[in-house]
């Protein structure tokens, strides 16, 4: 994790530019329906950053801050499916500020879009002096995972219930981070060389 500058406004968890025609409505594929819409509450983990989760610059490792990302999301998944879910991919996570031994880190994630089987989860990462009260943004990221059966196929995830214009931004941005995804794919960049 870096251990020089903030962002500019640490308080704001919303890093992505949205132009008001995108923000304005859910994308036509997400209109609202009638009933098998499932809210998906915030799910909050907490814990204090120890020696053990520190790089030698006293910060906490970024792999470190990943897995309780990663299992906090799960988590989000879970409730909000009621299925097993497992981890198809993270997408990039920049870390904007260090979180030092000590402080608490806060992690929080929500799913903010959804699919026939897959779900886009949002994350949020903050770092808290524990003394001061001082927050700062580390890092926001979205995670992607898919609703499994007893036979490890995948199984139908309910569709997303979007109320507030929050909640539609984080809609747009999932749907990006969909279609990011998906361009990924079709360029086969997983075959070997």
């Amino acid at each position: 994790m870096p251990t020089g500058s903030k962002s500019a406004d640490p308080q704001s968890p919303e890093p992505d530019s949205i132009d008001s025609a995108t923000s304005s409505a859910v994308s036509s594929d997400h209109k609202a329906s009638s009933g098998n819409e499932t809210v998906s509450e915030w799910v909050v983990t907490v814990d204090t950053v120890f020696p053990n989760d520190a790089n030698p610059l006293g910060s906490l490792f970024g792999g470190r801050a990943l897995q309780l990302m990663d299992v906090n999301a799960a988590v989000a998944c879970a409730r909000f499916c009621r299925s097993v879910v497992v981890t198809a991919s993270t997408e990039p996570i920049d870390f904007r500020n260090p979180i030092y031994v000590g402080e608490i880190i806060e992690v929080k994630s929500r799913v903010a879009w959804t699919g026939e089987t897959s779900m886009i989860v949002r994350c949020e990462v903050h770092g808290e002096n524990p003394l001061s009260g001082e927050r700062r943004l580390c890092t926001v990221g979205h995670m992607n995972f898919v609703a499994i059966d007893d036979a490890g196929q995948p199984v139908k995830v309910p569709r997303l219930r979007i109320e507030t214009e929050l909640e539609r931004r984080h809609w747009e941005t999932g749907k990006r981070v969909r279609d990011d995804i998906d361009r990924r794919r079709q360029r086969k960049a997983y075959e070997p060389s």
